[in-house]
C-alpha cells in the first residue's frame, strides 16, 4: 500500500512537471508539425525560442504582473493576445484558444497558435527570448546532430 503512495504521488509529480522535450526530440517534433522554414524561420529559431522560453517544459508558466497576462507552453504564448485564460483583463485570444490547451505534452496547439503569432508584422519579435537569445545567431547549432 505504502509503495502505492508513493507510487502515485510520484506520478503525481511529474504531471504537474509537464514533459520535458529533449532537444532533437522537439526539434523532429516541430518539424513534423510544419515549422521548419514557417513564414521564413528556420526550425533552429524555433527550438532556440523553446529552449530559451520554456527550457523546453510543455506545462511551464510565467505571470506578467504588468499587464496581468500569463505566458503559456513551451513557447510561452502570452494570454493578453492569443489565448483565453478566463483571467486576464482585455484578452483579444486571437488563436481562439484555451490557455490551458498550450500546456498538454502534445505540443500541437502550441505550434499552431506560434504560427499564428508569426504571421503578425513583429514576426518572431513576439518572443523576448527569441530577440535576445536567438536573433542574429547561429540557430544551426539548436538543431545539428539531430538526424532530421
Amino acid at each position: 500500500m505504502k509503495a502505492l503512495l508513493i507510487l502515485g504521488l510520484l506520478l503525481l509529480s511529474l504531471a504537474a512537471h509537464g514533459k520535458i522535450y529533449e532537444r532533437c526530440e522537439l526539434a523532429r517534433a516541430m518539424k513534423r508539425l510544419g515549422l521548419d522554414g514557417y513564414w521564413g524561420y528556420s526550425l533552429g529559431h524555433w527550438v532556440c525560442t523553446a529552449r530559451y522560453e520554456s527550457n523546453f517544459n510543455t506545462r511551464a508558466t510565467n505571470y506578467n504582473p504588468g499587464d496581468k497576462s500569463t505566458d503559456y507552453g513551451i513557447l510561452q504564448i502570452n494570454s493578453h493576445w492569443w489565448c483565453n485564460d478566463g483571467k486576464t483583463p482585455g484578452a483579444k485570444n486571437a488563436c481562439q484558444i484555451q490557455c490551458r490547451g498550450l500546456l498538454t505534452d502534445d505540443i500541437t496547439a502550441s505550434v499552431n497558435c506560434a504560427k499564428r503569432v508569426v504571421r503578425d508584422p513583429n514576426g518572431m519579435g513576439a518572443w523576448v527570448a527569441w530577440k535576445n537569445h536567438c536573433k542574429g545567431t547561429d540557430v544551426s547549432q539548436w538543431i545539428r546532430g539531430c538526424q532530421l
